[in-house]
């Protein structure tokens, strides 16, 4: 851009911008706390383990939830966004008043002492959370890296013979999902302290994992400790050891403290959290926490200070665009940065130098737009979870497909870590170990392992000798679900066409071999199969994937099953051919050659009716991941204006800003970044340096990239905030004329300008064939869709 020019711009910009010096005023952790975004909506850090909030007995997937349910306790560690079962949620804290100041007359078990909380008390913002309960006990929390800070403020009370009521904090040895197999408690009176530990279950993994907790209580004289099991309590003895219990009877079982009320009502409780020792949780709180009565307002301003900063490199102009979009907008982006966890230094299955990063929940989801947009917003974060990737490799034996709390979690399609890396490689991640990224890949290309439904890929002989994954498959190899051969297959031909891109960059011979391993999706697509919605209704369309034997004939999967006209298919309960969505939502799954997958079905236009029928009838369940780019394939049929038209019918129906803004499972940011993404005025083809062009929600958005420190901006010309002017009419890429649809990473490590002039109808802008998004058969070399 001539100078002179970039200067009047950026002028211009700051006389019109409306966004506040600091964004995080717009951040609301509620977004999602029902309606199944299952959102944590508690105090943390960007990437801290410990993450504490309030739990209910409702939607309690990440701990607290909106729906007006019932507050069991206050815990440590959460997950965000995540399906199944909650996650973790360990050692929850519970203050109370006990009648006539008995121990025994407290409400220890999870469903006895669970209380209402008064809806217009919560209070929720990035490192702070609060709510009270009803009977007035006041909760506030706030975190460290490692630990956790909460304020119990118990208003004053008397007991029926004017005796002054004790507070009393139970903990409880247990953790969300109830799954704790045994466990310890110490009390320790004299030093207001209260540890001990558990053995508990992943959510969504295989395994166990084992989790401890250090938990100080100040501000307040201690009266009496002990324990409690079920619903008895004593003084005597301090220590508990307890187990499952029998069968289905839990048995449920923790420490307890009263204290004589202070006179400001206000008991302080600093718990440090680790995966290592009862030794390192406290060593944790000491360092991060060292004055729990007086860190509660340094530690909040610290919380806001690092939100700050992750969110900085992006500022908005709004143009007039609404408060609620705004609100959308910075806490979908606040959201793509509570997890992974950064465990460095918490991880005691190996030694290692390298960065640990925990709640990889799951890659699946991730790795379709929060890790691209982690390596535009925070690359060196990014950097440090794909190192932390490939050491889980060198330890473990294979990439990860979903991680959690220590343990394998369950593979949902194919090796998606594999784009993950492709993804960092044509971005120019730096501090990458590119050959043992490579060896990575290749060993979930060529490697079956003995149980791929947590690691790995299964199938590999029929995947290298048919050149698909068969249904019914003989494997005798390895052993998982056999299941999900459609979705195997078109996840396993992009797996390993990411594995061409880094073998080919780094200079490998064997790049061709996964190259042509990536057209293995064609194996599957019955071009005569037709298609009937639930009342017997032709869709009026012919051609799609169908599972096939391995003698080569075909089987059947109606092609509607897994949408939301038909039934969920989960991995466990009803296993289909396809994972979690319909061969109608799988038709649009060939990342690296949609032009190809456009002449299967029968040119552009039966290709946009295809896509129109999809997102119109209901069969699209923007709800979950697989549906994020179907929303902007348009642009490969060179009807990018329908792109920005249907970003428009689920931007603010399904994704805004009340407590259920969200369309689904958060699924750890996924949810978040595709909204980010698509407010941008951007979208990622992860794997490859595609970014498909769409009109910012706003005037305009700046990107400043972290490590280059370049600001890229998108503006809208003719922006209205009524968005009746949604169809990109023209574009100048840093003052010249920009005819393609589609721009190349180096828009944010070089700082280019793009200008797109709007209209209320779809133009001509990005229709030729020589504008449309790369794809493999139109001839394109695939160095064109790496980074140059």
């Amino acid at each position: 851009m001539p100078l002179l020019q970039a200067g009047v711009f950026s002028l211009l910009l700051a006389s019109t911008a409306t966004a506040t010096k600091d964004d995080l005023i717009h951040v609301n952790p509620l977004i999602g706390s029902t309606n199944g975004g299952n959102v944590f909506a508690g105090a943390s850090l960007p990437y801290g383990l410990a993450k504490p909030v309030a739990d209910v007995d409702g939607q309690n997937t990440g701990g607290f939830s909106t729906d007006g349910s019932n507050v069991t306790g206050f815990s440590q560690m959460h997950d965000s966004g995540t399906g199944g079962n909650p996650s973790m949620g360990q050692f929850p804290l519970f203050p109370q008043y006990c009648a006539g100041n008995v121990v025994d007359n407290c409400k220890f078990p999870k469903t006895a002492r669970a209380t209402p909380y008064k809806m217009a008390s919560v209070d929720a913002k990035p490192g702070y959370f609060a709510l009270e309960l009803e009977g007035g006990v006041r909760a506030e929390m706030t975190a460290s890296r490692r630990a956790a800070l909460y304020r119990f403020t118990f208003p004053e009370g008397k007991t029926a013979n004017g005796e002054v009521f004790d507070p009393l904090i139970s903990l409880d040895l247990t953790d969300l999902w109830d799954s704790r197999q045994n466990a310890t408690v110490s009390v320790d009176p004299e030093a207001g302290r209260i540890e001990g530990n558990g053995t508990f279950l992943p959510s969504f993994g295989a395994g166990y994992y084992q989790a401890f907790f250090c938990a100080d209580f100040v501000g307040a004289k201690v009266r009496d400790s002990g324990i409690w099991v079920n619903d008895r309590a004593g003084s005597e003895p301090k220590e508990l050891f307890v187990t499952r219990g029998f069968n289905n009877f839990y048995l449920q079982a923790g420490g307890y403290m009263s204290f004589e009320r202070p006179d400001d009502g206000v008991v302080t409780a600093r718990v440090g959290v680790s995966f290592v020792s009862t030794d390192q949780a406290c060593s944790n709180a000491e360092k991060e926490i060292s004055d729990p009565l007086n860190d509660f307002g340094k530690l909040q301003q610290t919380a806001e200070d690092e939100w700050s900063e992750k969110l900085s490199p992006i500022k908005v102009t709004s143009g007039g665009a609404s408060n609620d979009m705004l609100e959308a907008f910075w806490s979908g982006i606040y959201r793509t940065m509570l997890s992974p966890q950064d465990m460095t230094g918490e991880n005691p299955l190996w030694q290692s130098d390298e960065p640990y990063f925990d709640s990889f929940y799951c890659l699946w989801d991730g790795f379709r737009s929060q890790h691209p947009f982690l390596t535009i917003l925070d690359p060196q974060a990014e950097s440090r979870m794909v190192r932390s990737l490939l050491d889980t490799f060198k330890h473990v034996g294979w990439l990860p497909d979903c991680r959690m709390s220590l343990c394998k979690g369950w593979t949902q399609g194919g090796s998606n870590a594999d784009v993950v890396l492709a993804d960092g490689y044509v971005k120019n991640l730096t501090g990458i170990d590119w050959e043992l990224a490579y060896n990575a890949m290749v060993n979930d290309a060529e490697n079956e392992p003995l149980e791929w439904s947590d690691e790995g890929r299964g199938g590999l002989q029929s995947w290298k000798r048919l050149n698909y994954i068969p249904y019914l498959d003989f494997d005798y190899l390895g052993f998982g679900t056999n299941s999900r051969s459609i979705s195997r297959t078109l996840e396993y031909a992009y797996n390993d066409y990411s594995l061409s891109i880094v073998a080919k960059g780094i200079g490998k011979q064997d790049h061709t071999k996964y190259l042509s391993r990536a057209g293995n999706w064609q194996n599957l697509f019955k071009e005569d199969q037709t298609s009937f919605l639930g009342n017997g209704t032709d869709t009026g369309f012919t051609g799609f994937f169908q599972p096939k034997y391995l003698n080569g004939t075909w089987g059947f999967q109606d092609p509607i099953a897994c949408s939301p006209l038909a039934t969920f298919c989960s991995l466990t309960t009803n296993p289909s051919e396809t994972f979690e969505s319909s061969i109608w939502e799988y038709l649009f799954y060939v990342p690296h050659d949609i032009a190809k997958l456009i002449k299967f079905v029968g040119g552009s236009d039966e290709f946009v009716a295809r896509l129109d029928y999809f997102h119109e009838s209901g069969l699209a369940d923007i709800g979950n991941e697989p549906v994020f780019l179907t929303v902007y394939e348009y642009h490969y049929a060179g009807r990018p204006g329908l792109s920005a038209r249907r970003a428009h019918s689920y931007i603010p129906s399904s994704f805004n800003a009340t407590n259920g803004g969200l369309p689904g499972n958060d699924d750890s940011g996924a949810m978040g970044s595709f909204l980010a993404w698509s407010m941008i005025g951007l979208f990622p083809n992860p794997g490859q340096n595609v970014y498909l062009i769409n009109p910012p929600f706003f005037e305009a958005v700046e990107i400043t990239h972290p490590e280059t420190k370049q600001t890229a901006t998108i503006r809208n010309v003719n922006f209205d905030k009524s968005y009746k002017n949604i169809y990109i009419q023209s574009a100048k890429l840093n003052g010249k004329p920009y005819t393609k649809s589609w721009i190349g990473h180096e828009f944010f490590t070089e700082g280019m300008m793009l200008e797109l002039t709007l209209g209320d109808k779809e133009s001509k802008w990005a229709t030729s064939k020589e504008d449309l998004p790369p794809s493999l058969s139109d001839g394109i070399a695939q160095d064109e869709m790496q980074l140059a």
